[in-house]
C-alpha cells in the first residue's frame, strides 16, 4: 500500500543503551499487528535487534528500519543504538528521520545518552517528544524524571502522560493528559477506565502544565487561557502541534513495553503532533543552490542512509526526498556519474523485506545489488542531476593494530574488512609500512571487538588486536667523521669502495647529502652511489631501528680502484661508514608529539587537566565552547594517546569529545628513550 506524503511519519528513536528503544519498537510493532508476538531482548528474537552479534551481546548495534500502520498513517521507526561506539548509525537515521523520541528510563533518569540524543536533534533541527520508559518496574520513578527533564532541559518540557497506580505502588494505567482519558490494557487493547480519585489533584497539577504551554503558541491561546476558558482537546492537540513544529514544545510520554501501558498514546500523538515529511524544511542540495521540495509529481531525488552487506548481496536503505522510486527505475548516481537500475525494491521490517511496486514521496524503502551507491549518496532523476547533503560521521579516534591468529590470512582480514566497510563507513583500516602492522581505527574498543567478531563469524578468519606501535624516529646531536671502506677479493675483479664522510644533525627532516672531494679522491660517477646507499641506510637506525631524520652528511675524502670500484662497492662503504659513525654521534630517540583539542563540560576541567600531566602532556590553552564547554588545548606524545578514547568516556561519561592531530617530533626523556630501545630489542629477538 503507497501512503500520501502527508500520511506518514519518519521517527527515530534516541537515548542511552538499555532505555528501552528497540523494547519500544517491539511494543509499537506488536500492538499494531506487525509482529504476533512480543519479542523481547533476553530472549534474542526482537524485530529490531536480528544481527548475531546483537543477539549474543543483547545490545542494539545497527541501525534497524521498521512501520506500523496507525489511524490510516504509516510510521517508520529508525532504531538507533545507544552505544556511542555506535553513532554512525545515529547519523544516518537523523539524515532522514524527521523527528526524534528521546527515550530515557523511569528508573535510569537523565543520562549522558539522553543529553547527547537531545544535543544531535538540537543540531538537526528536528521536532522531539521524550518517552519515559519501564514506568512499572521497581524504584522506577515518573515525577523525578520529569522534573528532572524540565530542569535540564527548560519549561518548555511538557507533560502529556500520566502514569496511574494502584495502593501498593504498582502502575496499572495511565492518564491522557491531552484527551483527557484514563486507560489500562487488557488481553492486548487500550481499555477506558474511571481516573482515580487519588489522582485528581496530580492530574489538575500536570494539566495546568499542558494548558500553559499550549496558551504560550499562540495570542489566541494566550487570550482564552487568561479569560479562564477551558481549551477542547482539538484546540490542545493544535496548540501542541504548533509547539511541536516551531521547537517550544517537548512533550513527555510515558509507558511500559512489556504490558503496552501507554504504547497506543504514544502512536496517537506521533500522528497527531509530530510533521510528515511535507511539513518540515525542505531538502538543499549540497552546494546550496537548488530546493528539493517534498512533491510527489517532481522528478525523483533520494538519498541513501545505510547500506546492508550479507552473503546474499548489498541492501540499500534510502528515502525517496521527492518524487517516487518505482521498480525498474534507472537513477543517477551524480557523486560517480553512472546510473543504477533500481530493479526489486522493498519496504522492510527488522531483517524481513516486503517487495513493493513504488516507494512514494517522503517515504523509507530499501533496493537490492546496487553496484556503485554508498551510504550518503543521493540518486535522482538523470534529467535533474542534484547532490543532496551527505551524512557526516566522526572521525575514528581509537586505533589497535590487527592481526590473523593464522599467519598467511593477512589478504582474508583485509577482503573481509572491505566488504563491512560497505555497511560501516566509521572505521579504517591502514597498513603501516613503517611499524609493519594494519592498524583498525575505530570509534572504540567495543566498536572494534564487533568488527573482529563479525570477521571471524562471516569471513572464517580469526584475528587479534594489539596496541598500535608509535612511529618513533632517530636523529644524531654532534658531528663526526669516520671512514668506510669495503675491500673484497674473490678471483677475478673484486670489490673496492672507500669514503670518508662527516656526520653532523641537519636542518631538513630527509636526508641533506653534500661532497666536498678534492682531487678526484672518489670519482663523480660514484658519488650517487654513496648517496644511495646511506638513503638506504636511513631507513633503520642505530639505537632502535627506527628511521633517521634530520641528518646531514657529507662526502670529504676517499680513495677508488681503477678495476674493483664500482657503484655496490660505494654503496657498501657508504653503510659501513654510517654504522661506524652513527652510534658515535650521541644518536637519540625522538616521539612524535600531536596537538589535542578536548571538548568537556566545564566540571570536569580538574580531572581533564589533571590526566593530562599524568601523559606528559603540555596544556596550551583553555577557550569557552559550545553549549557552556570548555575546549582544552594541549600537546600530548602520541604514545601516551593510544587508550585515551575510553579513558576520556570514563572520565566524562561519555560527555567528552576529542580531535588529536600530529604536528612534530621532539626528543624522548631518556627513560622513554630507554624503554623504547629494550621494547625493539625484544621485538628483534622474536
Amino acid at each position: 500500500m503507497s501512503y500520501s506524503t502527508e500520511n506518514i511519519r519518519n521517527i527515530c528513536l534516541l537515548g542511552h543503551g538499555g532505555n528501552g528503544k528497540t523494547s519500544l519498537a517491539e511494543s509499537m510493532l506488536y500492538l499494531k499487528g506487525a509482529t504476533d508476538r512480543l519479542g523481547k531482548i533476553a530472549d534474542g528474537n526482537t524485530m529490531g535487534d536480528y544481527d548475531p552479534e546483537e543477539i549474543k551481546r543483547k545490545i542494539t548495534i545497527s541501525l534497524a528500519t521498521m512501520h506500523v500502520e496507525h489511524e490510516k498513517h504509516k510510521i517508520n521507526i529508525l532504531d538507533t543504538p545507544g552505544y556511542f561506539d555506535f553513532a554512525g548509525e545515529v547519523a544516518g537515521a537523523l539524515r532522514v528521520a524527521d523527528s526524534g523520541i528521546i527515550v530515557c528510563a523511569a528508573k535510569g533518569g537523565v543520562s549522558v545518552g539522553t543529553e547527547k540524543a537531545w544535543k544531535a536533534l538540537e543540531e538537526a533541527k528536528k521536532p522531539r517528544f521524550f518517552y519515559i520508559s519501564k514506568v512499572d518496574e521497581e524504584n522506577g520513578d515518573y515525577e523525578a524524571v520529569y522534573e528532572e527533564l524540565r530542569a535540564k532541559f527548560g519549561s518548555s518540557v511538557c507533560p502529556c502522560i500520566a502514569p496511574i497506580k494502584d495502593a501498593s505502588g504498582n502502575v496499572t494505567g495511565i492518564y491522557d493528559l491531552i484527551l483527557r482519558k484514563a486507560f489500562t490494557m487488557e488481553k492486548g487493547k487500550r481499555v477506558e477506565i474511571p481516573v482515580p480519585e487519588d489522582m485528581k489533584d496530580e492530574i489538575e497539577h500536570l494539566s495546568t502544565a499542558v494548558y500553559e504551554s499550549v496558551a504560550e503558541t499562540s495570542e489566541e491561546a494566550m487570550d482564552k487561557y487568561f479569560s479562564g476558558e477551558e481549551f477542547t482537546v482539538e484546540e490542545v492537540i493544535q496548540g501542541l502541534r504548533i509547539g511541536v513544529k516551531e521547537h517550544s514544545l517537548f512533550p513527555v510520554f510515558c509507558g511500559s513495553a512489556i504490558n503496552g501501558i501507554g504504547t497506543e498514546a504514544l502512536l496517537d500523538a506521533i500522528v497527531r503532533l509530530l510533521p510528515s515529511p511535507k511539513d518540515v524544511q525542505p531538502e538543499t542540495s549540497a552546494d546550496g543552490n537548488t530546493e528539493i521540495a517534498p512533491d510527489s509529481a517532481a522528478p525523483a531525488c533520494a538519498i541513501a542512509y545505510k547500506t546492508l552487506s550479507d552473503q546474499y548481496g548489498k541492501f540499500t536503505f534510502f528515502k525517496v526526498v521527492s518524487g517516487k522510486v518505482t521498480a525498474d527505475m534507472t537513477l543517477l548516481n551524480p557523486r560517480t556519474g553512472t546510473t543504477e537500475k533500481m530493479g526489486h525494491i522493498f519496504i522492510m521490517q527488522g531483517k524481513k523485506s516486503i517487495e513493493v511496486k513504488e516507494i512514494g514521496c517522503g517515504d523509507i524503502g530499501a533496493v537490492a545489488k546496487l553496484s556503485d551507491t554508498k551510504t550518503g549518496d543521493t540518486l535522482c532523476d538523470p534529467k535533474r542531476s542534484v547532490t543532496l547533503k551527505g551524512i557526516e560521521f566522526l572521525p575514528p579516534c581509537y586505533s589497535m593494530a590487527i592481526a590473523p591468529k593464522t599467519k598467511g590470512q593477512e589478504d582474508k582480514i583485509a577482503a573481509g574488512l572491505t566488504k563491512l566497510a560497505e555497511e560501516d563507513l566509521t572505521f579504517t583500516v591502514v597498513n603501516n609500512s613503517e611499524t609493519r602492522q594494519m592498524l583498525l581505527s575505530g570509534a572504540g574498543d567495543i566498536h572494534l571487538d564487533v568488527l573482529c567478531s563479525k570477521l571471524k563469524s562471516k569471513f572464517g578468519v580469526e584475528v587479534e588486536l594489539s596496541p598500535a606501535r608509535v612511529p618513533y624516529r632517530e636523529k644524531i646531536r654532534k658531528k663526526v667523521k669516520v671512514q668506510g671502506r669495503h675491500k673484497k677479493q674473490s678471483g677475478g675483479h673484486g670489490q673496492f669502495g672507500d669514503v670518508w664522510i662527516e656526520f653532523e644533525p641537519g636542518d631538513t627532516e630527509d636526508l641533506t647529502f653534500e661532497e666536498k672531494i678534492f682531487g678526484g679522491s672518489v670519482p663523480k660517477n660514484f658519488h650517487p652511489a654513496v648517496e644511495k646507499g646511506l638513503r638506504d641506510c636511513i631507513q633503520e637506525g642505530v639505537l632502535a631501528g627506527y628511521p633517521v631524520v634530520f641528518l646531514k652528511a657529507t662526502l670529504v675524502d676517499g680513495s677508488y680502484h681503477d678495476v674493483d670500484s664500482s657503484e655496490m662497492a660505494f654503496k657498501l662503504a657508504a653503510s659501513l661508514a654510517y654504522k661506524a659513525g652513527l652510534p658515535q654521534a650521541n644518536p637519540v630517540i625522538l616521539e612524535p608529539i600531536g596537538s589535542l583539542k578536548v571538548t568537556i563540560p566545564d566540571s570536569y576541567m580538574g580531572d581533564i587537566i589533571g590526566d593530562l600531566n599524568k601523559r606528559r602532556g603540555r596544556v596550551m590553552g583553555m577557550n569557552p565552547g559550545p553549549s557552556g564547554t570548555q575546549i582544552v588545548e594541549a600537546e600530548v606524545p602520541m604514545a601516551e594517546m593510544s587508550s585515551y578514547a575510553i579513558d576520556l568516556r570514563s572520565m566524562t561519561q561519555g560527555r567528552g569529545l576529542f580531535i588529536f592531530e600530529f604536528v612534530r617530533y621532539e626528543e624522548a626523556p631518556a627513560n622513554i628513550q630507554a624503554k623504547v630501545i629494550e621494547e625493539a630489542k625484544a621485538l628483534n629477538a622474536n
